[in-house]
């Protein structure tokens, strides 16, 4: 390894290493060079190859899941985005068939990448994505900085922890209802981590579930319809708190996900600084993992007696892509 490259390596893992009390600015903290890999991978900078092989040992038993949820789920997805179609194409008369996918990843299972929110500048007033990438950047298909693609290309690998709420909270007799604006408080979120006697490792992918693809199917024609129409529908998820931010820095998560809506809980209180997704996502360079399928994981989890397992994820390939569907898979 190149000296420089060396240097790079040890500058990133002594800002993972920090407290979240010591950083300078808590909503911002930016690595690499303007359109090298390190900026690209943004906190998956974490998955180094000693942090993977550490996660690689969870698999124990062979039995695995995919949290991928069913492709034309959303069926009316939120802010007039365009559900799956699906069409099976014959080719030379039926000798064999194609298929012709039309999607946004944004209405199903989907990570979030760098490119899909701004925040604002400190001291400026500026909307910037990370690395201080610009609108016109993000739409100048020359530029491919902070795409997809970079996830992609390495792939996201590492140890994952569940945090199964929704059973934590029938459990507690506790009722809800996903699509109301339930918050997931961090006191609860301790609270089940202690309960399920999990100790974070640094590069954790941390997952947490509300039941939310469970009671969609649930759910009549005529309220799916209504959900996907209202721009403001409520969804539950985490409470958007300097607190939940602390816990996620502390902890050197590398990665979040859940099958919410939003990952945190909809709609935000206000657009400020406790607003997640800016500061994750155009912060930090850390993905945000939206609608995954968590009901078998759940399932499995419990039978096994563990809540963490090898975590697999391959991004679409797309340069300068916004977002992917997760292609993701839980080993234990």
């Amino acid at each position: 390894m190149a000296a420089s490259a060396i240097a790079q390596e040890r500058f990133t893992a002594a800002i993972f290493d920090a407290s979240f009390d010591s950083l300078p600015d808590k909503t911002q903290v930016w690595i690499g060079q303007p359109g090298s890999r390190e900026e690209g991978l943004g906190r998956l900078n974490m998955l180094t190859p000693d942090v993977v092989a550490k996660a690689a040992s969870e698999i124990r038993t062979g039995r695995r899941t995919a949290l991928n949820w069913d492709l034309q789920k959303l069926e009316y997805p939120l802010f007039g985005r365009q559900p799956c179609q699906h069409t099976i194409s014959p080719v030379l008369d039926g000798l064999f068939f194609d298929d012709v996918y039309e999607f946004n990843p944004q209405a199903g299972s989907q990570w979030d990448g760098l490119r899909h929110m701004q925040k604002t500048i400190n001291g400026t007033g500026e909307q910037r994505f990370y690395g201080g990438v610009t609108v016109e950047e993000v739409l100048d298909r020359s530029n491919d900085r902070i795409g997809i693609h970079h996830w992609a290309k390495e792939g996201i690998a590492g140890r994952g922890v569940l945090i199964d709420y929704a059973s934590w909270a029938e459990k507690k007799g506790l009722k809800y209802s996903v699509f109301t604006n339930h918050t997931v408080k961090i006191e609860e979120i301790q609270e089940i981590v202690k309960e399920s006697k999990i100790t974070f490792q640094k590069g954790d992918i941390l997952l947490i579930r509300i039941g939310l693809t469970r009671e969609w199917d649930t759910l009549s024609e005529q309220r799916k319809q209504t959900f996907g129409a209202n721009l403001e529908s409520p969804s539950a998820g985490v409470e958007a708190t300097e607190d939940v931010l602390r816990f996620i820095w502390d902890n050197q998560i590398a990665a979040v996900a859940g099958d919410a809506i939003g990952w945190e809980v909809l709609p935000p209180i206000d657009f400020g600084p406790n607003f997640l997704h800016p500061t994750l996502l155009a912060g930090w360079g850390m993905p945000i993992g939206e609608m995954f399928d968590l009901e078998e994981l759940s399932r499995i989890c419990k039978e096994e007696g563990r809540w963490t397992f090898f975590l697999s994820s391959s991004p679409l390939n797309m340069r300068g892509g916004i977002s992917s569907p997760p292609n993701c898979m839980a080993v234990f």
